[in-house]
């Protein structure tokens, strides 16, 4: 299993927007994602900080995909 590096949100959004996911709506800084197959996602931005080993593993799992992929995509 390999290590994701540390990702912004705003680099997380534009990785998923390269595979279809559009973000369909805001509130304060979390953003929601959604594929047209039907999987969604939240993913928060914040200036300056950067997306936590756990809640990566929670948007992977929303989006159903491997680290593996997603490392491909960034």
């Amino acid at each position: 299993m390999t290590r994701l590096r540390r990702v912004a949100g705003k680099e997380v959004i534009t990785a998923l927007s390269k595979i279809g996911f559009d973000v369909i709506r805001t509130k304060g800084s979390h953003h929601f994602l959604h594929h047209p197959d039907g999987r969604s996602t939240v993913v928060p931005v914040h200036r300056g900080e950067t997306i936590g080993a756990g809640l990566m593993s929670k948007i992977l799992r929303d989006i159903e995909m491997t680290r593996e992929e997603f490392m491909d995509i960034l």
